[in-house]
């Protein structure tokens, strides 16, 4: 692959340690693809991870991010974790500097704001995946490769669910209970992207049904009911809940069940089971997960790395994620106005075009 790629990681803090300390290792270390260059964080506290993991001086990490960009140019890519709304201001520094970027989903936090990096990026010819790390795992991988098998007959539709106890206050990450729709910004935009891979199709339209029970700590809403069409026809139901009082499926612990013709797919708590009652019985199959050494978050960035490498562009370009942006943005518009809402239209409304731009 060569020389390795050099990156700027701005978010050491939350989930970027997580990046830090059990995602990048993988490019880093095993397979030698990528080094970093410097880490940028509003808190310095979070630089000695960082600079242990790393290997990184201390004049390699930053608290302004201008000045870390700047003083590292020649770097080749951006890695960006931090909240949606300044992901639009680290791309602009990432884009001047000339770099390629692996960002954390969404794109950013207005359907306004990801159609403005999407531009740019796509003006600027660079590289752009984002991380959407549930559609990439194990078990999800799994329901997906034996419906695209066709063993099981045409799909009919998908149902999916994601139920669990984060009622009370800062349970779930403090400023998801202090934002607008944190259901469908922090939530289902994962399930969404599981949802278009596992039917093959991008949504043609959607109707959610959002709203944050007397009990659930939440500035906004945290329970919905969401239903859609894509495009070749499958459909889609959606059940979100934050404020359950027993958790039936938590973070990464899905519930999928896809009903084809010749079978019922379920997917539990990474259980992943085939059930038919054709044969005049019922029959109940429980089939292995797919093997691989690594998945979700430490996969894209091995994806990302060999793309950038020169290698095969992945599935979760920016290209890709705008369509699951267009959806979970279009969720939003349709739970605040009551409305069933046409994604494509809306997504080439935002762009201003009429088609996406190749």
């Amino acid at each position: 692959m060569g020389i390795p790629k050099r990156f700027i990681q701005v978010g050491c803090g939350g989930f970027g340690a997580s990046w830090v300390a059990n995602f990048m290792p993988h490019v880093v270390d095993e397979l030698k693809l990528a080094e970093a260059e410097a880490v940028v964080d509003i808190n310095p506290e979070t630089f000695p991870l960082a600079r242990e993991t790393y290997g990184l001086a201390a004049e390699r990490c930053y608290t302004d991010l201008g000045k870390a960009f700047a003083e590292h140019a020649s770097a080749d890519f951006a890695l960006i974790v931090v909240p949606p709304a300044i992901h639009e201001s680290v791309v602009d520094q990432a884009l001047e500097h000339g770099m390629d970027i692996l960002s954390e989903k969404p794109i950013a936090d207005t359907m306004e704001a990801s159609c403005r990096v999407y531009k740019k990026v796509k003006a600027a010819g660079k590289k752009m995946a984002v991380t959407m790390s549930h559609r990439f795992d194990q078990d999800k991988q799994s329901l997906e490769r034996l419906i695209r098998s066709g063993a099981y007959g045409e799909l009919n539709y998908i149902v999916g669910r994601n139920t669990w106890n984060c009622r009370a206050f800062a349970s779930w990450g403090e400023f998801r209970h202090k934002i607008p729709d944190p259901l469908l910004i922090e939530g289902t935009v994962h399930h969404f992207d599981c949802i278009r891979a596992l039917t093959g199709s991008n949504a043609k339209t959607v109707y959610a049904a959002t709203w944050t029970p007397p009990w659930g700590e939440y500035a906004g809403d945290s329970t919905g009911f969401i239903t859609m069409e894509m495009e070749n026809g499958t459909r889609a139901f959606y059940e979100g809940n934050q404020c359950s009082a027993t958790t039936l499926n938590g973070w990464t612990q899905d519930y999928f069940r896809a009903e084809c013709d010749q079978a019922t797919l379920v997917l539990d708590n990474r259980r992943l089971s085939v059930m038919s009652e054709l044969s005049g019985k019922r029959e109940t199959t429980v089939v292995p997960l797919l093997e691989k050494n690594v998945w979700r978050n430490s996969y894209l960035a091995e994806l990302f790395l060999h793309w950038i490498h020169g290698g095969e562009e992945p599935l979760n370009t920016l290209e890709d994620n705008i369509q699951c942006t267009a959806l979970l943005f279009a969720a939003v518009a349709s739970a605040r106005s009551g409305q069933v809402v046409d994604v494509q239209e809306f997504l080439h409304h935002h762009l201003g075009t009429d088609s996406l731009e190749k």
